[in-house]
């Protein structure tokens, strides 16, 4: 089976009607492979793709562009007013409104797509111009305009596989400079009849992309070293430039090092050169200034310092700095926002001015200059050990089972035994050996080529699966202190409310990440909640509760899902939404707070 680079739930408009009506736009998943463009039915209610409806050959496609919105659209496509309640419009499974259009052009005519967010339609137009950047039958002009009643509307032609109207502003198709496979075409004439309508129209899309000269290449710097694991990676030194060469397998990038030498590299691993204060220990970018104030009272240093982005003014730092004192025993914090000139130089004290935050940094290392105290010690909000990689090197998501060494059983969970591992003898994982009948396998193994692409810092990364072979084995990252909820019952730990919010706020990042995905939990307990050696909780098992076969997550309706999480709507029409992920989060929330008031009362004499 083909790679899925993407995977939406659109609106789609009919192709074989002149009329148009409401019964001619259906909701319908679209999957983007290297190939094919395919649209398939999708069962709403248990979360999972049906029969296929059509697909269009990639080679065949001759433009991407967006649409001129219709005039006085019907609710459903239109676009929501300021205001108005648009929390559901990115979700997988409940989406009400499509706003935004864009046409993919082929040889039988338009297919008109409608987006629930501007985002996501340009993140597919950028995906698709891509893959079909190398096509031999590219246009040059299109039609900016529905083709409706039987003619588009922009200039009046009936046929469906006209010429187009307007020229594309930007090339079809975006080509590197020195990497074209094929000849670009000129732009043909217009006819009199295209200056005329160019002449009358107001119509003008924005430019598309340029391409890309090695001037214009993004530029990076590397945070953390990484070894390849495959022959396609690259090696990273932390601190050096790498010019990026293709974004767009995310969450991989193919990148250039300063000899020469190609690869990929996982994108969690660098940082762009314009925000490159992440590449020093003492920069914390999300973190507040009570958390900054606890942090540098449990370090205790005087001198100790944090270089955080500051909450009260937006784009501005703060450096927050702790200095011992004779009247107060716990120390005393301040607080000073690094000030910029109209020359773009910053400043602690206004006689000390830099061209760089790096450069003023290092000067109060040296000189307190007005400050409570200079600045001796950084006080890093978590130790910087890398982060995960989605997968075990970039395409590695089949992994060979001789490659995993077993140490030691960590559990037995609802889909069977998990264990720790090294992968190579050298990376720690966890490895879930899946009970037989225990889950739907086939379904589970076209999902989790689409899971290994969710990397955030706050979910467990899936690293990839063992397939070939039963029981089949899914690999994830190692979490040292198992999960949440053994997690807060250990009577030796007594919680404090900062750090039970913390984690609540570890939990919430997570899963704002997979609503921005259009991905959906439906299992958030802290069973499913897993810590690690930081302390940092991430959320495991996203989406795995689709393929339990266990008759506890079984509705009369057929959809699978945990009970004593599940909101009134699940439990009574079996329908998921990002709300219920909500829910469940709210049901867990009380779960925490109980079990480590449990635990504290436990310990108790």
């Amino acid at each position: 089976m083909a790679s899925v680079i993407l995977e939406s739930i659109f609106l789609k408009r009919s192709q074989q009607k002149k009329k148009t009506s409401p019964l001619n736009f259906k909701k319908r998943l679209f999957l983007l492979t290297e190939s094919k463009l395919s649209y398939y039915e999708y069962d709403f209610e248990r979360g999972r793709r049906g029969s296929k409806k059509g697909s269009v050959d990639i080679e065949k496609i001759t433009c991407v562009e967006t649409v001129v919105p219709e005039h006085n659209p019907p609710p459903e496509r239109q676009v929501p007013r300021k205001g108005e309640d648009c929390n559901n419009m990115e979700q997988i499974f409940i989406i009400e409104r499509f706003p935004y259009p864009f046409q993919v052009v082929y040889d039988e005519g338009p297919l008109y797509v409608f987006s629930p967010t501007e985002e996501l339609r340009r993140r597919w137009i950028h995906q698709l111009k891509s893959v079909i950047r190398y096509n031999s039958d590219l246009v040059q002009k299109y039609h900016p305009c529905f083709w409706i009643d039987g003619q588009y509307l922009c200039c009046s032609q009936t046929a469906k596989n006209a010429m187009g109207c307007q020229i594309l502003e930007s090339r079809n198709g975006s080509l590197k400079v020195g990497r074209s496979h094929r000849k670009t075409k000129k732009p043909l004439p217009p006819t009199p009849e295209e200056d005329q309508v160019g002449a009358s129209s107001s119509i003008r899309c924005p430019p598309g992309p340029a391409p890309s000269t090695a001037g214009e290449m993004k530029k990076v710097v590397a945070l953390y070293n990484y070894l390849p694991m495959n022959a396609q990676d690259l090696q990273l030194q932390k601190g050096e430039e790498y010019l990026i060469l293709e974004e767009s397998h995310l969450p991989w990038w193919k990148a250039r090092d300063k000899n020469g030498r190609e690869g990929y590299i996982p994108s969690n691993y660098v940082t762009e050169t314009s925000n490159s204060l992440e590449i020093f220990e003492w920069y914390s970018k999300n973190i507040t200034r009570s958390q900054a104030e606890q942090l540098l009272k449990q370090e205790g240093k005087d001198g100790g310092f944090i270089v955080r982005d500051s909450t009260s003014k937006t784009g501005k730092y703060t450096v927050s700095v702790y200095a011992k004192s004779s009247v107060d025993p716990q120390g005393m914090i301040r607080h000073y926002v690094v000030c910029c000139t109209p020359q773009n130089q910053y400043y602690l004290a206004e006689k000390h001015v830099f061209n760089t935050i790096p450069e003023l940094i290092t000067y109060h290392q040296h000189n307190s200059a007005g400050l409570i105290s200079r600045l001796k010690y950084p006080v890093s909000q978590h130790q910087r050990s890398a982060p995960s990689t989605a997968g075990l090197g970039y395409g590695s998501w089949e992994i060979d089972p001789k490659d995993l060494t077993f140490l030691k059983e960590l559990g037995t969970g609802q889909f069977g035994v998990v264990k720790y591992g090294k992968w190579r003898g050298q990376y720690n994982v966890a490895i879930k050996m899946i009970r037989e009948g225990s889950m739907s396998e086939d379904e589970f193994i076209d999902e989790a080529k689409v899971m290994m692409n969710l990397s955030h810092e706050k979910l467990v990364q899936l690293y990839g699966v063992c397939t070939k072979q039963h029981p089949i084995f899914i690999i994830t990252e190692y979490m040292a202190n198992g999960c949440l909820l053994n997690f807060l019952k250990e009577p030796r730990r007594r919680f404090q409310p900062a750090e039970l919010l913390e984690m609540c706020k570890d939990v919430c990042e997570a899963m704002e990440y997979l609503e921005s995905k259009q991905f959906l939990h439906r299992d958030l307990a802290a069973r499913n909640c897993l810590v690690n050696e930081q302390g940092i909780v991430k959320v495991s098992d996203f989406g795995l509760s689709r393929y339990v076969l266990d008759d506890e997550y079984t509705s009369s309706m057929g959809s699978k899902f945990p009970v004593r999480w599940s909101p009134p709507e699940v439990l009574l029409y079996s329908k998921f939404s990002s709300k219920s992920d909500v829910w469940a989060f709210g049901k867990s929330v009380m779960t925490w707070r109980w079990g480590a008031a449990s635990a504290t009362a436990a310990s108790m004499p």
